[in-house]
């Protein structure tokens, strides 16, 4: 299918979704593109989400502004309108193969909440990232909040957040908000590529227990529970080069 604010498209098992709004920012066709595109990763084991010039400046104000006005004052009305957005994003991170987010120019508001639903971020040495929510008399609710603190810590969203200021890819990568920092922007698409296909080329239900693990927000011995269940539902002798596995029960060893 052909969107009008992005672009998927595929390379063996690797996927990419290009950000592509004119403004380099999310308006409404991106709420309903986003989730439709993603419906068409089929067996892709991989997604790479990248900007086409910026990764993203946030909201199209002008765009959005008439979906939102009517809502304001109306909590039930409001909700509505934030709740697709809200799909959009959580059906990003609730794809079952991983998604590695390659962060070039600006990554504002809406764009980080959304990096941030993402697995694995690299970005470029001139990247820049921002939460400036607070100073449009905002409350960043589209999962930056939630996600962010997981990130980096509480402390560092917090400065995020309710500063509103940008911090640039060496602070990113420092505070552990991106994994690795690129000289420019063709050196981050060609490791996002390479990162992708050695991500394909791993056992695949062991990528997606691996992913539930991590995003489950269980406790610490539920989640122990739930890798060990996938583990046991999912290992194959095959997958780790091991011989035969007898199902019958073990004998106890003889004494001498």
């Amino acid at each position: 299918m052909t969107y009008d604010s992005v672009r998927l498209s595929r390379e063996g098992e690797v996927a990419t979704l290009t950000l592509a709004h004119p403004k380099g920012a999310f308006g409404p066709a991106t709420w309903r593109d986003l989730p439709l595109a993603l419906g068409e990763l089929g067996d892709a084991r991989v997604l790479v989400v990248r900007g086409e010039r910026h990764f993203s400046v946030g909201l199209d104000v002008a765009a959005t502004a008439p979906v939102i006005a009517p809502a304001l004052g109306d909590p039930a009305r409001f909700k509505a309108v934030v709740d697709e957005m809200h799909a959009a994003i959580e059906g990003l991170a609730a794809l079952p193969v991983p998604v590695v987010a390659a962060i070039d120019g600006w990554c504002i508001g809406a764009g980080l909440e959304l990096a941030a639903a993402c697995d694995l971020r690299l970005c470029s040495a001139g990247a820049r990232f921002s939460l400036p929510e607070v100073k449009l008399g905002i409350t960043a609710d589209l999962g930056g909040l939630q996600r962010l603190p997981l990130l980096i810590g509480r402390g560092r969203a917090a400065h995020l957040a309710l500063t509103g200021e940008p911090i640039d890819a060496a602070t990113a990568e420092r505070w552990g908000l991106v994994t690795e920092v690129l000289p420019d922007a063709e050196s981050l698409y060609a490791r996002a590529r390479n990162l992708a296909a050695h991500l394909a080329s791993l056992p695949p239900k062991a990528v997606e227990g691996t992913k539930r693990t991590l995003q489950d927000g269980l406790t610490h011995a539920e989640s122990l529970a739930a890798a060990v269940e996938w583990n046991a539902r999912h290992m194959t002798a095959e997958g780790l080069k091991l011989p035969a596995v007898s199902r019958q029960p073990l004998a106890p060893e003889r004494q001498s």
